[in-house]
């Protein structure tokens, strides 16, 4: 299944699930996660994850699988509202807010809860300074928990809130261990955003080498993740 996400192959993945989803929570709620993030990738697929995330909702849960299905629904909205398909930043903020009333201090889910809350604050104010303690939040739990996706992309934001401060040094430093994490898990699929981040404060020859290979990677996966087809195209 890893292997399938990991090439942007969210429905072949999610169609493993089918039939335990219709039964067990932690399956169900799988399944959602991987059609939500789906959408944060392709900019497709959101009535999938719609009814994933329903049905998923609909099960007996507890307190944690409800707190974990109120975050994806959260991640849900502001997918769209990021992508510009649909603003539903006020459903995000409530969703992500639920999530944390549900889910215990100690939870496991409290790291990505805390960067998709960073996430939110970073859209709604414009800045990613505005939500670096989210960020910070997350990422130390995220290597504690020894979460490398997690903590590959706690590291590119934090990495980003540097650049914003001029720390041209800093950001190169975590856009580089970002990069790495992702390289090291195999998750190809979000390889090529870490390396255009990367060659952003990354001085040439070596720059251009890094678009080169970000441009090879996305033409690889058939244009994902979409969102990088106008830097990587020329297109708008």
């Amino acid at each position: 299944m890893w292997r399938l996400r990991s090439r942007g192959c969210w429905e072949d993945a999610a169609a493993l699930l089918a039939a335990s989803a219709a039964t067990e929570p932690a399956a169900a709620l799988l399944r959602a996660e991987l059609l939500v993030e789906r959408c944060m990738y392709t900019s497709e697929g959101w009535g999938d994850a719609e009814d994933a995330l329903r049905s998923a909702e609909a099960m007996s849960l507890n307190d944690e699988e409800r707190g974990a299905a109120a975050c994806e629904r959260g991640y849900l909205a502001y997918a769209s509202t990021v992508l510009r398909v649909r603003d539903r930043a006020d459903e995000a903020r409530a969703a992500l807010g639920r999530a944390a009333a549900l889910l215990a201090p100690e939870s496991p889910s409290r790291a990505l809860l805390d960067f998709r809350r960073g996430l939110m604050t970073e859209l709604v104010s414009g800045t990613g300074q505005a939500a670096e303690a989210g960020f910070r939040r997350a990422h130390n739990l995220a290597l504690s928990q020894g979460d490398t996706l997690l903590a590959s992309s706690t590291w590119r934001h934090l990495a980003a809130v540097a650049r914003e401060a001029g720390e041209v040094a800093e950001a190169r430093e975590g856009f580089a261990e970002s990069l790495r994490l992702r390289e090291e898990a195999g998750f190809l699929v979000g390889i090529a955003p870490a390396l255009l981040a990367l060659a952003e404060v990354t001085p040439d020859p070596d720059a251009a080498r890094l678009r080169a290979e970000a441009a090879r990677l996305f033409r690889l996966l058939d244009g994902i993740p979409r969102w990088l087809a106008p830097e990587l195209t020329g297109t708008a």
